[in-house]
């Protein structure tokens, strides 16, 4: 028994790192990151400043953890989307554009992106986490691009475009409506742009 009880205590580096970070979210996402304290991450994580000064050095390298792990729970949940590969291409966009849409949907959550809220605020003041911010939104930039890219190839486009400039353009309207959005406090502000967006995908496309 003595020996089970203390592999139940042993440290779990991976799962404290998890912790620290998933409650420096959950901060970022309700009052941003300038308001949010080290002390008020480690209350959230329920473990002490040493556990987090053992992963982190300083709260800057917390926000550059928290925006790492949102891009990767993002890009997770909008793989979805190109999953299957012999799906149609504009289908695709089509799933990923729903998956937003989803996002506006939760009753108990506000539609908010910790990387569109650091760009806000920091994007002045700290250059390190700038710098994450950019390769974050490059990073959904990248993927939305390939999956235009497939689309032009399979169908005819009824004018020429540059995917990625087409895939800037929708990441630009996806932050502007959840800022404007949780701002207003209108979600089906959101929803809306999302359509127009699906129809201004489509009209790239003659499908006849």
């Amino acid at each position: 028994m003595k020996k089970s009880s203390a592999k139940r205590k042993q440290r779990n580096p991976a799962e404290t790192r998890q912790r620290i970070v998933d409650a420096a979210i959950q901060l970022i996402l309700k009052q941003g990151y300038s308001a949010t304290t080290v002390d008020q991450i480690c209350a959230g994580a329920g473990l002490t400043k040493g556990s987090f000064f053992h992963h982190f050095e300083n709260k800057e390298a917390i926000g550059r953890a928290a925006l790492q792990a949102w891009g990767d729970f993002g890009t997770m949940l909008y793989a979805e989307a190109w999953k299957n590969q012999r799906r149609d291409p504009l289908k695709q966009l089509h799933v990923m554009l729903d998956i937003m849409a989803g996002f506006t949907e939760r009753p108990d959550q506000t539609c908010t992106c910790v990387v569109g809220m650091l760009s806000q605020e920091l994007a002045q003041s700290h250059p390190d986490l700038r710098e994450e911010c950019a390769r974050q939104l490059e990073r959904w930039t990248e993927n939305t691009a390939l999956m235009l890219a497939a689309a032009k190839k399979k169908h005819a486009p009824r004018a020429a475009f540059d995917p990625v400039a087409v895939a800037w353009f929708l990441n630009s309207l996806w932050q502007g409506s959840m800022l404007i959005a949780k701002t207003c406090q209108t979600p089906e502000m959101i929803r809306a742009n999302l359509k127009f967006a699906r129809a201004y995908v489509d009209g790239l496309f003659d499908r006849n």
